[in-house]
Formats: C-alpha cells, structure tokens, sequence
C-alpha cells in the first residue's frame, strides 16, 4: 500500500467494545511492517499527553494498519478513548519490545484477564498458526468487560471463560480454569498469561508446583520504552530487567510480583487526583470506574 505521511497515526477505524473499551485502528504502515506478536507501542494523543505503552492486538501489513485496545482507567486512556474515527495521534513509536518466541510446544495454554485478553489474542493466534494445540482461558469481572470472545474462539481448540460475578462462563477466576484443566489430566506444556499483574502472580503460583513453563507479560510504569530512563524496573530472579526492553514477557515463576504491585501503586493517589480533575471538565461519560 503506498504510504500517505498526511495521513500518519490517523484512526481509520474505532469501535466502542463497552462504555469504557474502544479498539482503535491506526494508519501506521512502518510499525505495521515489522510487527510481531507481543511486541507494543507508546501512543501520545498531543504534546501535552503522556506516553502510552499498549501491546498491539493486531497488524496488517497489506493496509499498512496497526491495531491497539484501549481501556478507560485513568485521564490518559479516557482521553485516548475520546478521539474519533479520523482524528490522529501526534506520536506512535515502535514496534517496541522483545516479541514472543513462536515455537511448536504441543498444547499451551493463554490466559487473558480484563484487557488482556487483547495483548493475548495475537500470541495465541500465533502459536495456533504454529501448530499447537491451544486452550485460552479468558477472564473479567462481568460480561460486559469480556472481550474477543468470538475471535478467541475461532483460532482456539477449546475457551474456558470465567468472571467475577458470573454474567458469563462460569463464576470465578482463571485460576479455577487452570486448576481444572490439571484436574482432568491435560498435558500443559506452556502457559502465556496478560492481565493484572495480582491475576498473574497467581497464575504462576497455580502453575509452579507442576513446574509447567509460565510466562507473564508484564506492565510496569513506563516513560521511554527504550531502557534509558529506567522507569519499567523489574526484579527477575533476584537480578534488574527492562520490562521494555527485556520483556515484556518473563519467566512468571522468576517475577517478583509484590515488588513489582508495590511499585505500580505508588502513583495510585495521583492518578485520583488526575482522574477527579477530568472528570469535572467533561460533561461527557468517560466511562471511568
């Protein structure tokens, strides 16, 4: 497709999933050409936006388009969430990270929590692709934050869905669906997890004691998305990594989950008071919770 620079990080496209979930679709044709599944981006709406590190869930080389699922859970994504279908972002770089390794495993297992499930949706399809029987395990707090459903559906060999209240699948965690699948003697030969960093920590506590394979996407606060500034910290088996750099998949039984909660919920108050601030200067719904 020849490329238009006028038309550069423009949506082409925006879907509304629920009130407070879009999928973008954005003309970006040297990112989309290089792409691979786990990679990311770092979006910046303006110049006076923050920076924005969101895993891809899809690329099209042909269209020269790259596309990103935003959630609505702070100023930054809600504002995100407000541009439409035309409008363009002043900056998108990458393709950042370092992607997945793509082998033939035998049966792997992803297990995507809220939005997650997007980031988890390209490596899936991926080691689908591969060869590999795949299991996805799909997890939020209500249907109305389920995502991809339908699209999980079709490049897996079975979807178990579990959510907090019980709108969809059955009630309770992704945990209980890894538990369940050990039960009935499946041969796990790999876990791929994306989601809250808590819902992580326990996917690898329930994996660990079957020394099954586990690895965690993480997200830690990111400014750079290169390795200079430092920000994306992370402990992995008692030694330093870059998340963006490194990662941002890791060995899940080699992450320091609580250190790595700690360091994400020291900004917590700020981001209130950010969200709060917003909130009283739009009259439109935002879709913050």
């Amino acid at each position: 497709m020849e490329y238009k620079p006028q038309e550069r990080y423009k949506i082409v496209d925006k879907i509304d999933i629920s009130d407070v979930i879009s999928k973008h679709i954005i003309y970006a044709p040297f990112i989309a050409s290089s792409a691979k599944p786990g990679n990311f981006v770092i979006l910046m709406k303006d110049e006076k936006s923050e920076r924005i590190p969101v895993t891809l869930v899809d690329f099209d080389r042909v269209n020269g388009t790259i596309t990103v699922i935003i959630q609505s859970i702070g100023k930054s994504t809600a504002e995100i969430n407000l541009m439409k279908k035309g409008d363009s972002f002043l900056n998108v770089s990458g393709p950042l990270g370092t992607p997945v390794e793509i082998k033939k495993w035998g049966t792997v297992v992803g297990v995507g929590g809220g939005v997650g499930i997007a980031e988890l949706y390209p490596i899936a399809k991926a080691f689908k692709e591969a060869g590999n029987k795949v299991i996805s395990i799909l997890g939020a707090r209500s249907k109305d934050l389920l995502i991809l459903e339908d699209e999980t559906i079709k490049i897996s060999d079975e979807v178990l869905i579990t959510t907090d209240d019980g709108s969809s699948g059955k009630k309770g965690v992704v945990t209980d669906a890894i538990k369940e699948l050990y039960t009935r003697g499946e041969k796990i030969d790999a876990v791929f997890t994306i989601g809250p960093l808590v819902m992580m920590k326990f996917v690898s506590l329930t994996t660990k004691p079957y020394n099954t394979p586990t690895f965690a996407s993480l997200n830690p606060i990111m400014l750079d998305g290169t390795g200079m500034c430092g920000g994306c910290r992370i402990e992995i088996d008692g030694q330093f990594k870059f998340a963006c750099v490194d990662g941002p998949m890791f060995d899940a039984h080699k992450v320091n989950f609580d250190s790595l909660m700690k360091r994400n919920n020291g900004f917590k108050d700020f981001e209130k008071q950010s969200i709060s601030e917003f909130e009283r200067t739009h009259k439109c719904k935002i879709g913050l919770h």
